[in-house]
């Protein structure tokens, strides 16, 4: 997958690749069609307690309500001082902090693309963003797509119309005023690495500007050498940048021995070794396989390999049975066992159990549905439905299938 971080907001609103509209991981326009009208006409929320689908929340894959209040208050003064006490406040809780980093970039990429654009972006929506893997060719989307390279680039913290005078200078002075913070160093890396993506690959100026955001994530190691944070931006410029393997690796080594069991930096370096960058399937799985047998109890990595399956999906599904091959069957058993494992607030467990949805719906495991639902329910800021156009109708679209799903295969209405 391209990493659960960049989200499909950058893309929209940059124009960055897009998906094919009959990508085989969304639905066909006529199947999706056919399931929002299903969807509408059996609205789960009711008997369930899930969120109704109209409030469902796009901009994050679970809650962080400190992080939306801080970004909140930040934009509306165009004061950075909120958003640097949240990142100092965050310390060393380098799961958060990756997050929080890649959503504050992201909105102020969202942000001056809208004070640019204004007419443009309302046009495009206000939603937008996404974990761990921003571009549409690639984790940007957890596949080659941009949109996932964010995955907690946020669409729209505010939700509210932005006024002309919000344009992220809250970033640029953080990052003048402040040039020994390594909170606006990490960043303004992840901020520039979002502006290149809104560039035509291949182009000069996203190269330049790639390299620029490489300085600027050294620049933020420095500050503060036992932090990870910009490693794993520059693992997202690696792949842009077509880093060699061993280039890579040699990467790969520092950000392994600064954090070895950080889920966001496994999700980060995956795509590169998936068939839609350097690698291939077999080296993909391989990465992934790695990392699961040798994780640590109380850890999200035996939950990789899912991420891997999902990036090698065929474009074309011919195999009946294909969710419930061994293959599969072992990846979710290996992702509930995961979830199982670490903590409920553990910033990157939502991001496990949104793709544990897609592939137990499509199992037709109804139940471990519901129950991946319950935990997961109301955000909806993640792989796999920010793949699509609209991320709350297709999460809600898979939710009323698996409530349809349960209903017919004998299962008692309990509202949770």
């Amino acid at each position: 997958m391209e990493a659960l971080f960049l989200l499909i907001a950058l893309a929209a609103v940059f124009g960055a690749v897009a998906y094919p509209a009959m990508r085989r991981r969304r639905l066909g326009q006529g199947h999706r069609d056919g399931v929002r009208g299903f969807t509408q006409a059996l609205d789960p929320s009711a008997g369930y307690g899930f969120v109704p689908s109209d409030q469902l929340d796009v901009r994050l894959p679970g809650p962080d309500r400190e992080l939306v209040e801080a970004l909140e208050e930040t934009q509306r003064g165009q004061e950075w001082e909120p958003v640097a006490r949240l990142l100092a406040f965050t310390g060393d809780e380098y799961e958060l902090r990756w997050q929080r980093v890649q959503s504050l970039a992201g909105a102020a990429a969202m942000e001056l693309a809208r004070s640019r654009e204004p007419a443009r972006s309302r046009e495009l929506g206000a939603p937008g963003t996404g974990t761990f893997g921003a571009d549409a060719s690639g984790p940007g989307a957890s596949g080659p797509g941009g949109a996932r390279d964010a995955v907690s680039f946020s669409k729209d913290f505010s939700r509210q119309e932005p006024s002309p005078q919000q344009d992220a200078r809250w970033l640029r002075d953080w990052r003048a005023q402040q040039p020994r913070d390594p909170g606006g160093a990490q960043v303004y890396a992840q901020f520039l690495v979002f502006q290149a993506l809104a560039e035509p690959g291949g182009s000069d100026d996203r190269r330049i500007i790639l390299e620029e955001a490489r300085n600027v994530a050294h620049d933020a190691a420095e500050l503060d050498p036992a932090d990870p944070t910009p490693h794993l931006t520059e693992l997202f410029i690696a792949r842009h940048l077509e880093y060699r393997e061993a280039d890579f690796e040699s990467l790969w080594s520092s950000v392994r021995r600064l954090a070895p069991d950080h889920m966001g930096a496994h999700l980060a370096a995956l795509p590169y070794w998936s068939a839609k960058w350097a690698g291939s399937k077999e080296q993909a799985d391989a990465f992934a396989r790695t990392a699961a047998s040798h994780a640590p109890e109380g850890t999200l990595l035996p939950a990789l390999p899912l991420f891997a399956a999902y990036d090698h999906l065929p474009e074309v599904n011919m195999v009946r049975g294909l969710y419930q091959s061994e293959e599969i069957a072992q990846a979710i058993e290996a992702a509930e066992f995961a979830v199982d494992q670490v903590e409920d607030d553990h910033p990157v467990r939502p991001h496990v159990l949104h793709l544990l949805v897609w592939f137990l719906v499509r199992a037709e495991r109804y139940a471990e549905a519901l129950e991946a639902l319950a935990a997961v329910d109301g955000h909806v800021g993640a792989v796999p439905w920010v793949d699509e156009g609209d991320p709350a109708a297709a999460y809600a679209a898979y939710r009323a299938l698996a409530v349809a799903g349960y209903e017919s295969t004998g299962g008692a209405r309990t509202p949770h």
